[in-house]
């Protein structure tokens, strides 16, 4: 079964994103290695979970991740399938929440209550949804069962305090402790009410963003029986099937160009099960018959895919109508404007290139690596601030 909407957890680091994900889907998203070492979310986790209602039980007791209500034993009904994008909170990986933001079509922002809020990438994660678009936002207010109740309401004031005169001021507010699954019924309740599953077109030419992609081969296989690469991430409209011919753009770099390549759609696999066809929504797999050695530790991600012919056109610059935030994010200093020759990180789909800025006032910039992208996209801007980038705004690609 095939997931419908795709839920980001995003917040600051260690206040429980993984630990959310887990409570809710049963699935621990921290896979590396050195996730595992350092305790900390490094790349996107993913997780796919099915929403029920126990018709036989009242508000907010009805709702579970499991067929039989745990309330009073009955059959409960599903909803939908959600996925959930798990992004890194560390202020480090900006740019793997960035590229993850591609592919959201909503999100919990998780704040813990045995800290001051806001953190710095709480406030950073928030403006980065607000500047990219993403409106429909739950926030949960984690870690609740770590301080006496007097704490727990002042942090509630903060939060209100922090969302007051922003696109989130009507945002629910949930108080959990997910190590503990408290509350998981009224989270869900949330997410029912507050991100809605978004319209969408199959009949439109199909669009993916590329953001993970993998050798799915063990060292030593024989090459006769090596599988072909996959590619990892989400459809935004259209159809794909297996034995369709796709394009990956901006593609792959030869002789100091980069050229889209072709392949066909060889296996398909949402929400861990193999498919002949895949929708708009949820996370998907797409097996095909590239060598695995360009689709290795998320060589292609970035790319965008789609039937050949009908992709956007490859920027080697951008000409973007600029939005600068008021003030740096964890500084008190206001925000310069833009300068001719400073280098910028921008967020493009999925994609996470460098622009040197050519001219200031036209918003015009070349970039370091190519990016595949309509007109009107939005296009998060980092600057350079001591030792790591900081989002200080967005723009909207112009030809």
């Amino acid at each position: 079964m095939q997931s419908e909407v795709n839920i980001g957890l995003v917040g600051h680091v260690d206040h429980g994103k993984t630990t959310l994900t887990k409570a809710l889907s049963g699935r621990w998203t921290d896979t590396h290695s050195e996730e595992i070492r350092r305790g900390i979310s490094i790349r996107l986790g993913y997780a796919d979970i099915d929403l029920y209602r126990c018709e036989s039980c009242p508000e907010p007791d009805c709702f579970t991740t499991d067929k039989k209500c745990g309330k009073c034993g009955g059959e409960a009904k599903l909803m939908r399938r959600v996925s959930f994008v798990d992004a890194p909170g560390h202020e480090t990986l900006m740019a793997t929440m960035l590229s993850g933001a591609a592919i959201m079509d909503g999100a919990l922002l998780v704040i813990a209550a045995n800290e001051k809020c806001p953190q710095p990438q709480t406030a950073e994660h928030l403006t980065a949804l607000d500047s990219l678009g993403i409106k429909n936002i739950v926030i949960a207010q984690n870690k609740v069962d770590l301080v006496e109740s007097d704490r727990a309401k002042e942090n509630f004031k903060e939060i209100k305090e922090f969302i007051k005169g922003t696109s989130l001021e009507d945002a629910p507010i949930i108080p959990i402790a997910a190590h503990y699954g408290v509350n998981m019924d009224i989270l869900i309740q949330a997410m029912e009410e507050f991100i809605p599953t978004p319209e969408r077109d199959k009949k439109l030419p199909a669009r993916m963003y590329v953001a993970r992609s993998f050798d799915i081969n063990k060292p030593g296989v024989d090459v006769t029986e090596l599988s072909g690469g996959i590619l990892g991430g989400s459809l935004t409209q259209g159809e794909i099937k297996v034995g369709d011919e796709i394009e990956l753009s901006p593609g792959v770099k030869k002789k100091n160009t980069y050229r889209p390549i072709t392949t066909k759609v060889v296996s398909l696999s949402a929400g861990g099960e193999e498919t002949d066809a895949v929708d708009p929504g949820g996370l998907i797999a797409i097996g095909t018959e590239l060598d695995p050695s360009l689709t290795k530790s998320d060589n292609l991600s970035g790319n965008v895919v789609g039937k050949p012919g009908t992709l956007p056109p490859v920027r080697e610059s951008l000409k973007l109508d600029v939005k600068l935030l008021d003030r740096l994010i964890g500084f008190e200093e206001d925000i310069k404007p833009i300068a001719k020759g400073e280098p910028l990180m921008l967020s493009c789909g999925s994609a996470v290139t460098v622009g040197v800025v050519q001219n200031p006032g036209k918003g015009e910039l070349a970039l370091k690596l190519p990016v595949c992208a309509d007109e009107g996209d939005k296009v998060a801007l980092s600057r350079r601030v001591g030792a790591r980038w900081h989002l200080i705004g967005y723009g909207v690609i112009k030809d």
